[in-house]
């Protein structure tokens, strides 16, 4: 294979990984995409963290308010430090948004716009755990699943296979913003069980896994020097 740079080719082997040698709880970021008063993307976003506590996570939930709109600051705002150090801070998320004509809302992708690609040369997605889910106003539709995960894989995230879509979510919440019992219930606990697994099993080796052979013989300044030339 004369296209090969033997000594950057690296094959994968049993021995190069770990298996949960890390103590701590695994650390979960979990994003919504309403502001409204009775939300019901972050309320199943706080019935997910009960569930991800219960299995021994531990949570954190980003509020949007007050996040400006992307390109509108520097990154100086205090809501997108928050984010930025949520972001780093996380080894797992799970992302909730409504679907509202067709597609996730602008106040869910703004946050994931908000997120840059690397943080002082570091990725600060890359290689960590997602789960996804939706709320609809009227019968399920997996819209914003499928655009989330499209993000979640351009943003080098590990998107597990399930995912929930709850349908006439108004009808599923009682008056204290509690979750009823339900299949739709049911799903959550799925998703959120799924993704502790995947959680545990990658984190010790979110490094190796990330790892890539195009990376190893191209250095990201060669890389921008590349792709920035004035002319081919």
């Amino acid at each position: 294979m004369p296209n090969l740079d033997q000594a950057m080719l690296e094959v994968p082997a049993p021995d190069k990984m770990q298996i949960n040698t890390t103590a701590h709880k695994p650390k979960i970021l979990l994003l919504y995409g309403s502001l409204r008063a009775r939300s019901f993307s972050r309320l199943v976003i706080e019935e997910s963290a009960r569930l991800l506590n219960a299995f021994g996570a531990e949570t954190r939930i980003f509020n949007p308010e007050g996040l400006p709109q992307p390109d509108t600051n520097d990154g100086s705002h205090p809501k997108v430090k928050e984010l930025h150090e949520l972001m780093m801070w996380s080894e797992g998320q799970v992302w909730c948004s409504p679907e509202r004509h067709g597609s996730m809302t602008g106040i869910f992708k703004s946050q994931i716009d908000w997120v840059p690609l690397n943080m002082g040369g570091v990725r600060p997605t890359q290689g960590k755990t997602l789960a996804i889910m939706q709320v609809c106003g009227g019968s399920q539709s997996f819209n914003a699943v499928n655009q989330m995960r499209i993000l979640g894989r351009w943003m080098r995230m590990v998107t597990i296979p399930n995912q929930s879509s709850v349908a006439k979510a108004f009808l599923e919440f009682d008056d204290d913003g509690r979750m009823k019992p339900s299949p739709y219930y049911n799903r959550i606990v799925d998703v959120m069980e799924e993704l502790m697994k995947f959680t545990l099993l990658l984190r010790d080796n979110k490094d190796h896994f990330v790892d890539r052979y195009s990376e190893r013989v191209e250095t990201a300044e060669q890389v921008s020097q590349r792709v920035n030339q004035k002319s081919i």
